[in-house]
């Protein structure tokens, strides 16, 4: 799966999900892109993308994406807060479709 790191995420998340083709947003020179203009150049270039960014779902538009967003919830964006959430990372993955987003946090999913 090709996989777009959000650039508040540490580029080492992207060595933790083996198996999955790992680009961050500093990486593609899209870094401080809006966050519509960020999502527009993902899609159809990239099939899940990974961020912190809780507010994206009520800013944007996300019905038409051509991929599928994983959403972190942890007490930071250090790659200590966030490694524990890897597996569940993988599994989300795994099953992701356009146009889902999944949130994830330490202590279980949100709704």
């Amino acid at each position: 799966m090709r996989v777009m790191l959000d650039e508040c995420l540490p580029r080492r998340l992207g060595l933790e999900l083996r198996g999955h083709l790992v680009t961050t947003v500093p990486q593609a020179g899209w870094a401080s892109v809006s966050n519509g203009e960020l999502l527009a150049l993902i899609d159809g270039n990239f099939d899940a993308f990974v961020t912190v960014d809780k507010n994206l779902p009520a800013q944007q538009k996300l019905g038409a994406l051509s991929f599928g967003i994983v959403m972190l919830r942890a007490p930071s964006n250090r790659i200590d807060d966030l490694r524990p959430l890897v597996p569940r990372i993988l599994e989300a993955l795994a099953s992701l479709q356009p146009r889902q987003v999944v949130t994830l946090r330490l202590d279980g999913d949100e709704p």
